[in-house]
């Protein structure tokens, strides 16, 4: 009988087991973390819940509000309306723009598809619930209750594919907004339509494009609409009139009407596949990529996807860990996004049309914020795409002039500053990524760093030796940002062998000297004649223009040498001076007059919810005081994300936020992303397991992993001990096993030894 019984417990153990080894990675992504804030002190995270494929070019989302602008994804949880569903989102920015071809089902009669929705009684928008709403990858779900309809959203790459099941015996519509858009009455840009068609091909398709303005400067847009079922009758709109049964309409503000048969069944669907370059292309990408109706199976495929991509990485933890943390890697996989279609073309950023035979050309670079860490974790988990993404900026230099600054929808914008790709792609090609040029990434980088191009003046930065503030304004945070990228050429120029270039990069990027006061202590303004502005108050906050701080203020950015952290160590007056002033950075809470937007998550000074702070609390590793370190990431794990709506403490800046987590959740962090060198934290996951590319495996596992035992006690590299306060590319790439085991106090003598914090050298290269 024991024999049976025994045999039993094994048999349930081993199902057990195999139950849990199903559980799909999935199940624990929860779109709707970041998507809407609790209170006045987040920012939420500015995410859209809505169906996309990894790194896709459609992203089909409910959008609730007619003309959005914050959050910038279209869509604020705490609102209680939904206006439509359109095809293309941006995750986690600070500015808006895209929301093209949006659809919305209705029944009855429309009350007014041109008049001005957010008045009680007008436009087409419905009232709904998070009570009869869901979502997970690849599918989003809503009950609209104005019109008791069920909308359900799937996508493929370029095709979005939504579900509406009408109550019985009701008439049936759908509306085609072309003139849904960010506010047109922004003061920053201008938002504006400069053209656009709705046509009807025949009673199951719709085609048409839009061309408008925004944060791009120039985007085309067309459409291929299939329905299911025949369009019995059309109005179409330009402006408020009506044109009953037409097949054509052109303007600047297009909407239409199409009425269906609901009453004899219920279900209608409808597929819209875009493109950047033509019709033509629209039609090509839904012939490859949806010539059917199957809902469920492209829901299936989707997920199928995700998981594929989710995989990549495997860890153990609370059930909340892990929805952050796949939530995270789900955000950080959502872009940049693969602009080219399916037969390879796509628009090129002087707006002729180019093919890519691989049929791979990526945009969406929110560079300022993902070169610290989005696109370091890219070359772990994506070195292939990695390739993709930085042969598709060099396309920009081929037919631009320059790398990307911030680009979008193939177009630069010149959001932020700094001349970021260079970080991106010097990092990819030290590390020897296939499929990049190193000879034309050099050449991309160094004309990047020589050519001025707006907020880049090059010829002043080689004859004042910084930025002065009467010439180019947020002075200081662009010679600290352009004096790293150039450290990053330097590297690029060594390993080529381009000695001289690399002498004089190496001297532009000690050139944040120039702009420290020693008196005051802060990297502080100067005008063309050398002269210190004042009255100067390390505390005030700069935007993006008329400061010379971006985003922040002196404190924020007294932090950002990270090619050479003991020199800044060594210009403040050593260790104990560095210590004290990180000390007093991350308790200092004074906050006089108004502080920029896009600050919050505030430990002191620190500011999580902004990027130039995001390496700040890792520098204590540098200064022998490894477990003030361990303390502050945990703290900003801890209390900074969560599984909410309100789950970022910032806008989630196209994965940046989320790479922070995720790499800080394992334990380590890249402070200087193209370095190869990743400074040790306090990790918050029992077992953390990063499949690389190459088919090894580096696997970091905590011993007594909790919220009170924050504190490195000892640590292991591969069964040796190991008190060096940083891994090595190497290191990870190929593979091995780091184990932590944690506790409550602090071990001062663990990563305070001499050889513990890397030596200068190391971090030119990336090896």
């Amino acid at each position: 009988m024991k024999k049976y019984i025994a045999s039993a417990l094994l048999l349930f153990t081993v199902a057990v087991q195999a139950q849990q080894k199903k559980v799909p990675l999935t199940s624990y992504v929860n779109p709707f973390i970041g998507t809407g804030a609790v209170d006045n002190n987040s920012l939420a995270g500015s995410n859209f819940p809505g169906p996309t494929t990894p790194f896709g070019f459609v992203q089909l989302s409910p959008d609730t509000e007619d003309k959005p602008d914050n959050p910038a994804s279209g869509y604020d949880y705490n609102s209680h309306t939904i206006v439509g569903f359109s095809h293309t989102h941006l995750s986690g920015t600070g500015v808006a723009d895209l929301f093209d071809v949006l659809l919305m089902p209705a029944t009855g009669e429309i009350r007014s598809v041109a008049g001005d929705a957010k008045k009680p009684g007008s436009g087409y928008r419905s009232a709904y619930s998070h009570q009869d709403e869901s979502a997970r990858p690849g599918y989003y779900q809503v009950k609209l209750k104005d019109y008791n309809i069920n909308a359900e959203l799937t996508a493929t790459e370029h095709v979005g594919l939504q579900r509406y099941t009408f109550p019985a015996n009701t008439s049936g519509h759908v509306v085609i907004d072309l003139d849904h858009s960010l506010d047109k009455n922004r003061t920053y840009w201008s938002c504006k339509i400069i053209g656009a068609e709705i046509r009807v091909v025949d009673n199951k398709t719709i085609e048409g494009y839009r061309i408008l303005t925004g944060w791009a400067k120039l985007r085309k847009v067309y459409f291929h609409a299939e329905f299911s079922q025949p369009i019995l009758s059309t109005v179409l709109f330009s402006g408020k009139r009506g044109n009953e049964n037409t097949t054509i309409i052109n303007g600047t503000n297009i909407k239409a009407a199409l009425n269906f048969d609901t009453k004899s069944k219920s279900e209608l669907l409808v597929k819209v596949a875009l493109s950047p370059v033509s019709i033509e292309n629209a039609r090509g990408n839904m012939k490859a990529e949806l010539s059917g109706w199957d809902f469920d199976g492209v829901v299936k495929q989707t997920s199928d996807k995700w998981e594929k991509e989710l995989d990549k990485m495997s860890i153990e933890g609370t059930s909340v860990q892990k929805e952050i943390f796949y939530t995270g890697l789900y955000h950080a996989f959502t872009q940049p996004n693969n602009m080219a279609d399916a037969n390879g073309d796509y628009q090129a950023s002087d707006l002729t049309i180019k093919n890519a035979p691989d049929k791979k050309h990526y945009s969406t670079f929110s560079l300022w914020d993902t070169f610290r860490a989005a696109h370091p974790l890219y070359t772990l988990t994506q070195p292939e795409r990695t390739a993709d993404f930085v042969n598709s900026m060099m396309r920009q230099y081929d037919t631009y002039g320059y790398l990307p600054i911030w680009q979008l929808w193939g177009d630069e914008n010149y959001c932020m500053i700094g001349n970021h790709a260079i970080p991106v792609i010097v990092d990819a090609a030290l590390k020897g990524i296939k499929g990049i040029d190193p000879e034309k990434a050099y050449e991309a980088v160094r004309a990047s760093s020589t050519l001025n191009h707006p907020g880049s003046p090059f010829s002043d930065w080689e004859k004042y030796k910084y930025i002065p503030e009467d010439i180019q304004s947020q002075s200081v945070s662009i010679t600290l940002e352009m004096a790293y990228d150039d450290w990053c050429v330097a590297q690029l120029a060594k390993k080529l062998g381009k000695t001289s270039d690399y002498q004089h990069f190496m001297t532009r990027s000690a050139f944040y000297k120039n702009l420290y006061d020693s008196k005051s202590g802060f990297f502080r303004a100067k005008n063309k004649n050398g002269e210190w502005l004042s009255p100067f108050n390390p505390l005030k906050y700069g935007g993006n223009g008329g400061n010379p701080y971006t985003e922040g203020n002196a404190w924020q950015y007294f932090w950002y040498v990270p090619q050479n952290v003991p020199d800044l160590i060594s210009i403040v007056g050593g260790t104990k001076a560095f210590t004290e002033k990180l000390d007093q950075f991350f308790t200092l809470k004074d906050l006089p007059g108004e502080v920029n937007g896009n600050a919050s998550g505030f430990i002191g000074q620190y500011a999580h919810g902004n990027e130039p702070s995001h390496h700040v609390a890792y520098l204590y590793d540098f200064a022998g005081q490894p477990w003030k370190t361990q303390y502050y990431v945990a703290k900003i794990l801890n209390e900074l994300y969560n599984n909410s709506s309100s789950g970022y403490s910032g806008n989630e800046d196209c994965g940046q936020m989320s790479a922070w987590y995720i790499f800080s959740a394992m334990g380590f962090y890249p402070v200087n992303p193209a370095s190869g060198i990743y400074m040790l934290g306090s990790p918050v996951l029992k077992q953390a397991k990063l499949k690389l590319g190459n088919g090894k495996v580096f696997e970091v596992t905590t011993q007594n992993a909790s919220k009170e035992n924050v504190y490195i006690q000892s640590v292991k590299l591969n069964g040796k001990t190991y008190d060096k306060t940083f891994l090595t590319q190497s290191d990870l790439t190929k593979g091995g096993k780091l184990e932590f085991i944690m506790g409550k106090k602090p071990n001062y003598k663990w990563g305070t030894q001499k050889n513990s914090i890397p030596p200068l050298e190391s971090f030119s290269n990336a090896g």
